[in-house]
């Protein structure tokens, strides 16, 4: 589930991996769908997890965001 945040407002998820060669994958992933939905969240890695932010431009999800974050999602239970 993403988390809904102030401040600004923004979703957040955190994604955790057991191996450090699979965040790669995942983030090459990440990097197709941004340049095909032009939307490009903030993105942070470290040696077993990605966190990402995406900044909304509303104060209510929309549709465009929604399907990148469950595109994401189906990414990361892919693996």
């Amino acid at each position: 589930m993403w988390n809904k945040r102030e401040s600004p407002l923004r979703i957040e998820k955190r994604f955790e991996f057991e191996k450090y060669s699979k965040i790669s994958n995942f983030m090459g992933k990440i990097e197709k769908l941004c340049k095909e939905k032009d939307i490009y969240p903030n993105i942070s890695f470290g040696k077993n997890f990605v966190s990402l932010s995406i900044f909304l431009d509303k104060k209510e999800i929309s549709s465009k965001e929604k399907d990148f974050s469950n595109d994401i999602d189906k990414f990361y239970f892919e693996d």
